[in-house]
Order: structure tokens, then sequence, then C-alpha cells
């Protein structure tokens, strides 16, 4: 049986070195920021539950729940540097979905999160692909 080769369409001045500076840590330091600012917009979520209808959405599981996945994404945006954390990035992403279930504001802020998750993921698949092509002016200096 034949060996598959990847072919990779390297760009005009070859595949380069590896880059001068780690563009994926500047990645990694986009990822920290944007877990952190939505932690922080997840904690003033525990605001409107308490004050909207007179705080009908107060309830231990509502505040519990909101509380846990703030401190979470609080906690990995820290942790960005960790092999995991893409997976459980998405995997609270996911879980911020169920916010749906606590309250609509919560579950529609955790849409606009999900794409700008989504957009961050697509700018690293971005660069790893521009890495491996050699097309980072860092690989050719």
């Amino acid at each position: 049986m034949a060996e598959k080769t990847e072919h990779i369409e390297y760009g005009p001045l070859g595949p380069g070195h590896e880059p001068v500076k780690d563009p994926m840590k500047g990645l990694r330091g986009v990822m920290a920021g944007a877990m952190g600012m939505e932690a922080i917009t997840f904690y003033l979520v525990l605001t409107v539950i308490l004050r909207v209808d007179n705080g009908a959405y107060w309830t231990p599981v509502n505040w519990g729940s909101v509380t846990v996945l703030a401190t979470a994404m609080l906690i990995m945006s820290f942790l960005q540097g960790r092999s995991w954390a893409v997976k459980a990035n998405i995997a609270l992403q996911v879980i911020a979905l169920f916010g749906f279930f606590i309250h609509p504001s919560m579950g529609i802020i955790a849409i606009f999160f999900a794409l700008v998750w989504w957009y961050i993921l697509h700018l690293r698949k971005n660069l790893i692909e521009r890495m491996k092509r050699g097309l980072l002016t860092t690989q050719h200096m």
C-alpha cells in the first residue's frame, strides 16, 4: 500500500523556520482576555436575575449555576497555556448556552460570546495554517 504524503503549498519564500516570536502566545493572550471578559459579563447576569421581575429568577439553582459557570470562566482565563484549554473553552461555551433556561438575557450573551469564540478559533486555524506554509514574516528574518 502506498504511503500518503501531504503536499503543503509553501509561500514564495519557502517554509522558513520557526517564528522568532511565538504568534500563538499572542493568541493565547486574546483568548485569556476574551474568557476574562466573558466571566465578568456572566457575573453581571447575577444582577439581572436579582432585579428583573422583582427577583423571580433569583433561585438558589439559578444564582448558584451562574456563579459556578462565571468562576470556571475566570479560572480558565488564567489557564489558556494548557494543552486542553481550547476544548475546555468550547465546553464552557456549550454549557453557557443553557443559560436560556435561567434567563433569556443570559442565553443572548452566551450566543454573542459563542460567536466571539468561533471567530477566535477561526483566527487560530488561519494562523496555524499560515505557519505551516511559511507565510509569517518572522519565519524569514
